[in-house]
């Protein structure tokens, strides 16, 4: 199994490798050169696997360079009953996401049982022992990069916490997530764990990191690496949790699912992509989008137009206040069939004019074809979704699953099970769940008291050379 870049000039390379690097060389995402595939057959032998034997599996189809049993043993470690079953403290923990069906037709993938709650634990913790295990066999150091919107920081402190080989630098946008989220992360007091709140929006985090990540000669001396989703490594990790809900959903492999997805970066989605280009019977890919709705128009118009960070709304499920989604260059290298050279284009136009448009182009009907269909949330909708589903199905939901539900709603067949992918736990989210319910979440016992907790960040302007200079004061092994 060898990786390409969506850009096509940096050199083809192996999994570790691409683990390590975060971002290409060339500016691109990296992807295998094929998808890999799995049949019908392997598929219904796979309906016996545990969670950490399902990941494997799946996983190992990604890998050639990690041991099948090595493999297999990180991930019994990782997913275990004790690390992601203590939040909402369920008899069925050991499932890891155990999917609960609302309605007959409707189902709610539980995926936030982890450390903070979120369902990006469920890619970090596994992302955190392939580093180290990495690391550890090239006699090697990584400061890890991030940018995040809410859930992705956390999530990596988490994972990272601790490690002697890793340091963690992870840029946060001022005011941009709730109480629950900033607590969650600057009340961290590891001595690799670095948190800078940036005085701007996720966007310009995002872009700052990106721009760390280009500037090649800073990136080798100070072994930068990445644990956002333009790490493949999340993606894949990502991709086993839609194998497991569709194996819950069904009863043999000719049947059919559809997924909704919460969606800001196109991260969790691309891993629905992939899932069904390997051959996941998935009939629709729902993507919801909350006020920020740049997928949501390119996928009614062919227009994709990055907004300003003037015209990126706060909204109360912050993790999608996002109006440049990295992931999404993995999905159109694909649909125009993998041509770098066309994809160059595309992103020269976006670098240059803020947008592209497929419409009414030979490229727009295979975006229709793709599965792939749309819908926008906003605060109204997501503050009625809570509370209808609280009062329908004795569930509460946090902001950001509230829009996935809502446009689920919208796309819905009843020939086909819908699994709507939960993000996180209502705790996170208090405030809109008191306006939704008149009443405050349950909230584990771990983290009682968080928000009057001691903080530690570093605040800044949205200056990456500042930035970069902060991290190679801190860099481990620098």
């Amino acid at each position: 199994m060898q990786y390409v870049s969506t850009r096509g000039r940096a050199p083809i390379a192996r999994f570790s490798d691409i683990l390590l690097s975060g971002l290409a060389s060339d500016g691109g995402l990296y992807v295998p050169e094929a998808y890999p595939r799995v049949t019908a057959t392997e598929l219904d032998t796979w309906r016996s696997l545990s969670y950490p034997e399902l990941a494997s599996a799946v996983i190992q189809k990604f890998v050639d360079d990690i041991g099948a049993q090595e493999l297999a043993t990180l991930t019994s470690a990782i997913y275990t009953a004790a690390r992601f079953g203590n939040a909402r403290g369920d008899s069925n923990a050991a499932d890891i996401t155990p999917l609960r069906w609302l309605e007959p037709g409707l189902a709610l993938l539980e995926l936030s049982n982890g450390p903070t709650l979120a369902f990006k634990d469920l890619a970090m913790q596994l992302l955190g022992g392939l580093f180290e295990r990495t690391l550890a066999e090239r006699g090697e150091h990584l400061n890890v990069v991030g940018a995040t919107s809410g859930d992705t920081g956390s999530a990596a402190e988490y994972a990272m916490r601790g490690r002697p080989s890793i340091n963690v630098f992870m840029l946060s946008p001022k005011g941009r997530m709730s109480a629950f989220q900033r607590a969650q992360m600057y009340s961290l007091d590891d001595a690799n764990i670095f948190n800078i709140e940036v005085d701007g929006v996720f966007d310009q985090c995002q872009d700052i990191v990106k721009a760390i990540a280009a500037d090649l000669e800073f990136k080798q001396r100070y072994r930068i690496g990445s644990v956002n989703s333009i790490n493949w490594g999340r993606v894949v990790a990502q991709v086993v949790y839609y194998f497991k809900g569709y194996l819950a959903a069904t009863q043999s492999s000719e049947q059919t699912v559809s997924f909704a997805v919460p969606s800001g970066n196109f991260g969790n989605i691309l891993s629905g992509w992939v899932a069904k280009q390997m051959g996941l019977p998935i009939a629709r890919l729902v993507l919801a989008t909350n006020e920020n709705d740049v997928l949501d128009e390119f996928f009614r118009s062919g227009r994709y137009r990055v907004r300003s960070h003037g015209e990126t709304h706060i909204t109360s499920s912050p993790s999608m206040d996002i109006a440049k989604a990295s992931n999404f260059e993995r999905f159109i290298f694909d649909i125009i069939d993998r041509d770098p050279e066309l994809l160059r284009e595309f992103w020269w136009e976006l670098d240059t004019r803020g947008e592209f448009h497929l419409g009414g182009t030979p490229i727009w009907p295979i975006v229709g074809a793709s599965g792939l269909v749309s819908g926008r949330s906003t605060h109204t909708d997501r503050v009625r979704t809570i509370r209808t589903t609280y009062e329908r199905h004795g569930i509460v939901v946090d902001p950001h699953t509230a829009d996935g539900i809502k446009v689920a709603l919208e796309h819905i067949d009843r020939d086909v099970p819908m699994i709507c992918l939960e993000t996180a736990l209502p705790a996170k989210f208090s405030e809109t769940i008191i306006e939704a319910i008149g009443a405050a979440p349950e909230r584990p016992s771990a983290y009682a008291g968080l928000e009057a907790r001691a903080q530690r960040f570093e605040p800044m302007d949205a200056d990456s050379e500042r930035i970069k200079s902060f991290i190679a004061q801190h860099a481990v092994g620098s």
